[in-house]
This record gives C-alpha cells, sequence and structure tokens, in this order.
C-alpha cells in the first residue's frame, strides 16, 4: 500500500494548534460579551470547557465590577492594545487569592471583538511584583550604616598595623602584611559599595535622551569588558525623554551590559542587544493607592548567553545573590534601586537561549508654561 503524505493543516486549524500550544489562558470575547474561543489552558483557567463558555459572557465569569471589564472597554473604544499588571480576578470559580497580568489587544479581522491573555501570579510573585522591587535593597540600608561605622574604623587601624610591620618584617611575613592589607582594602571596597543603599537624597532628575545614554554605556563597554562581543542596537528615534538622571542612568545599564557581557563570556557567537520602544497601554498600580500609572517607556539590554537558573530568577534582585565565583550579589540589587527611585520597573525574563532585562520607565513632558514635569501618565 503506498504511503501519502500527512496533510497539512489549514490556517484555522494551525492558528488553533499554535493557540493551545502556547501555556497561558487565551480567550476571544465577541461585542456581546461571548467568549468565540478559548484554548486549553484557558479552559483549567475558567474551570470549564471550550463549549460551555461559550455559553456564557465574561461578565459572569469574572467579578462583578473586575478591572478586567473595563480594560475590555476601554480597547474596543481606542483600538489599541493594553497590558496591565496585577489585576485581582479573585471569585469563588476563579478560586480566591487569583492575581493575574493581563494582555488585551482588539481583533481588527472581527470588528468589537478583542483577545484577552492571562498570566497568573503565584503569592510570591505576587509580593515581589510589585514591579520596581523598590524593597529589594532594604533588607541591607541600615546594615551599610552600621557597617560604615563598626566595621571601617577598626580596618582603618588594622591596615596601618600592618603597614608598620612591613617595615621590619622579614621577606617571608612581608607576604603575609601586604595579604592583611590587600584584604582590608577588599572590605572597605565592598563596605564603600553598600552605602550607596544607605543613601536616600532626593534625586536630581532631569530630561535624559535614553540613546545619548546607551551609546555613552556600548563606547565603555567596547573599550573595555565587552572588547569582542558584538553589541547591537535596535532604537526607536521618535522616543520622547526620560525623566531621570543621566549619571544613575549609566550606571544602571553598565551594570546590566557587563552582567550580560560575563553570562556571554568567550562564546564567539556572543551577542548583547540594545533595545527601546514606546509602550503606551503599560500601566502599573502605585504601592499604597487605587492608582495606575502608565510606564510608556521600555528599556531592554538581550543578551544570548545560557540564561539564570529558574532556582535564581525569583530572587535575582535582592542583595547577595549573585551566581559569580567572586561576586557580592550587590549590582542586579542596585539598579533595582535606582530604577525604583525612579517610579520604575525592572523585570527580567530567561530561557536557555538568553535573557532579557526590561526597564519600564515614566516618560516627560512639558507643561503648557514650559516648566519641566515628571510625565506619570493618566492615573485612573
Amino acid at each position: 500500500m503506498k504511503a501519502t503524505a500527512p496533510k497539512s493543516p489549514d490556517m484555522a486549524d494551525a492558528a488553533n494548534i499554535v493557540l493551545n500550544t502556547i501555556r497561558r489562558p487565551v480567550i476571544m470575547v465577541d461585542p456581546q460579551g461571548f467568549i468565540t474561543f478559548a484554548n486549553a489552558d484557558a479552559e483549567d483557567f475558567f474551570r470549564s470547557s471550550a463549549t460551555m463558555l461559550a455559553r456564557n459572557t465574561l461578565p459572569k465569569l469574572v467579578p462583578f465590577g473586575s478591572p478586567l471589564l473595563t480594560l475590555v472597554d476601554q480597547v474596543r473604544e481606542r483600538l489599541a492594545p493594553v497590558n496591565e499588571y496585577r489585576v485581582d480576578v479573585s471569585s469563588p470559580r476563579l478560586g480566591i487569592e487569583k492575581m493575574v497580568d493581563l494582555y488585551v489587544a482588539p481583533v481588527p479581522e472581527f470588528p468589537g471583538s478583542v483577545v484577552v491573555m492571562f498570566q497568573e501570579r503565584s503569592m510570591a510573585d505576587k509580593i515581589d511584583r510589585q514591579m520596581t522591587h523598590r524593597g529589594a535593597a532594604r533588607s541591607v540600608t541600615g546594615l551599610a550604616a552600621m557597617l560604615a561605622h563598626e566595621i571601617k574604623n577598626p580596618l582603618s587601624g588594622i591596615r596601618g598595623a600592618a603597614q608598620l610591620l612591613e617595615l621590619s618584617a622579614s621577606d617571608e611575613d612581608r607576604a603575609l602584611t601586604r595579604l592583611i592589607t590587600d584584604e582590608t582594602d577588599r572590605i572597605v571596597s565592598l563596605v564603600d559599595r553598600m552605602e550607596v543603599f544607605s543613601d536616600e537624597r532626593p534625586i536630581d532628575r532631569y530630561p535624559v535622551n535614553i540613546h545619548v545614554v546607551l551609546d555613552h554605556v556600548k563606547a565603555i563597554s567596547k573599550n573595555g569588558f565587552a572588547k569582542r562581543i558584538k553589541i547591537l542596537e535596535e532604537y526607536d528615534p521618535s522616543l520622547p525623554p526620560v525623566f531621570a538622571n543621566r549619571d544613575q542612568l549609566i550606571q544602571v545599564f553598565l551594570n546590566l551590559v557587563k552582567n550580560a557581557a560575563e553570562a556571554i563570556g568567550s562564546d564567539p557567537q556572543g551577542e548583547i542587544s540594545l533595545s527601546t520602544a514606546f509602550r503606551p497601554g503599560i500601566r502599573v498600580s502605585v504601592p499604597g493607592t487605587q492608582d495606575r500609572v502608565s510606564l510608556p517607556l521600555e528599556f531592554c539590554v538581550r543578551d544570548n548567553g545560557p540564561g539564570v537558573s529558574e532556582d535564581i530568577l525569583p530572587i535575582l534582585f535582592d542583595p547577595f545573590i549573585t551566581t559569580k565565583p567572586n561576586g557580592s550579589g550587590l549590582g542586579l540589587a542596585l539598579v533595582a534601586k535606582i530604577v525604583g527611585e525612579h517610579g520604575g520597573i525592572i523585570e527580567c525574563d530567561s530561557t536557555p537561549r538568553g535573557t532579557t532585562f526590561r526597564v519600564l520607565m515614566p516618560a516627560w513632558k512639558e507643561t503648557a508654561h514650559g516648566v519641566e514635569e515628571e510625565a506619570e501618565g493618566d492615573r485612573t
């Protein structure tokens, strides 16, 4: 019997296959609110089959007054996609403490219809996911102040004593006194780095061209630790200024590019990509309030290194967390502190094929009177 080639799926079947492969709940809602499509993960999320979901409208499946319903209406009205983080959809049907990130987009081919993608968050992630990681460095703030006073002064005496001993020591003992001096200097350097976390002075902010910052970071990197690594640029030239401190932004992106270079190592195929984009649909909650602030500026540092271990990823921005043999674990914690103090967000996505650090920040705009101000976006 002659074998026949398997029949290729048509485009509709292929779309269903792809959507069912995505490990996120995805639904399509028509103009009347009925769910006209649900992938396999959506069936699990809503605890109902696609057939049963099709008999219900979205308002019957989510809590009364849910922000999801408002988002769907906004997307229909504006015909533009929206991302929203940390939306509570808890209900007896969906489960208690159900917190999700949402992506809602219009479907031009079906006027009035929208697609909704959910990304569930664990309870621990809900706490960490308050965007900005503003609390990432708090655990070392008090410690840094204590170390500065209680350790640096005695270390100065130890170093001075070692230098005096070196004057009358034998060649063999001189090596030991130098070891004491070097290790003392290393500890002082570590304490100096930690002192940065206790600096609570207001940040001097002004409109900054992010592309000038990234070009400066690239120049430093190419003349130092990233000499042999290809650095790509994917910039949106129409981007408005970011409301920030230029020097601190340089410190943030220099740290991120250095991390990317160290992840790539000596791989001759290693690449680092710097990208900027405008994401008007990104909104996050303001801690302690019901307000949501727009963070439309997205800056990414990507590498094609081996990625970050899943065990480390949830605590990557915590102090003293490092995968480097001689690392202090303060670099990314400092990055998180700076970004948080600017009212922004830093996130990390990683796979075995590479890592992306994504920084979301508010834009800057000028008032009608010519006074510079922070453009935090519309509060809803």
